[in-house]
């Protein structure tokens, strides 16, 4: 099976892709573990990509997708996998299309976890770190500890959330409909324990 999982920043996208991989014995494909496999391995692709995140830049679409390239077309996802993070663009959505064709294969269902902005502001807004243990807590769902050393992280405040959630929804949302048009789209609500929504996603897949 090929899947891709499609999700906001904050979804539980990538928990959920990884367990979801372990009950179909399929690996998940991360771009942004692949970037840091092909950065520690130093090939020439990992080098490239290493010299531009170093820089401050964003690794381009040509980088990315060689990157995807190679990892599926290693033998363990020649039975199945299970994308998450790429495609973030209709571009690179147009390449894959083009790459797994060559193979006689094609993106048998898109998963769309569905979550509101608001309650992702909330979920992700509400963490904090224990300074000391690197713990992290959230101020209402599963509160710290009396006299904890918290901080809020950066990428934790509103307005950069906010910020990833619009560039998500000008970026990544329009393959929703890309892949709607092709009838391989199953949304379920991203809302709930992670056993609740991993009982969606196998309830989606039967």
């Amino acid at each position: 099976m090929k899947l891709l999982l499609l999700g906001p920043p904050g979804s539980g996208k990538g928990t959920q892709a990884k367990r979801l991989a372990e009950v179909l014995g399929i690996p998940q494909v991360s771009t942004g573990d692949i970037l840091r496999e092909a950065r520690r391995a130093g090939t020439d692709v990992g080098k490239r990509a290493a010299a531009i995140m170093d820089s401050g830049g964003l690794v381009g679409d040509d980088i990315v997708n060689d990157l995807v390239r190679e990892r599926l077309g290693r033998d363990d996802a020649k039975k199945g996998f299970i994308l998450d993070g790429y495609p973030r663009t209709v571009g690179q959505a147009e390449w894959l299309d083009g790459y797994l064709a060559e193979s006689g294969r094609k993106l048998d269902v898109t998963l769309v976890l569905d979550v509101p902005d608001d309650h992702i502001v909330d979920r992700i807004v509400g963490r904090r770190t224990d300074r000391a243990t690197g713990q992290i807590y959230h101020l209402k769902y599963n509160p710290p500890p009396a006299g904890a050393d918290l901080v809020l992280r950066d990428d934790d405040r509103e307005e950069v959330v906010r910020a990833r959630l619009e560039a998500y929804q000008r970026d990544t949302a329009p393959l929703i409909d890309l892949y709607t048009r092709r009838g391989i789209v199953r949304k379920v609500s991203g809302i709930g324990s992670m056993d609740e929504v991993m009982a969606r996603l196998k309830e989606a897949l039967t």
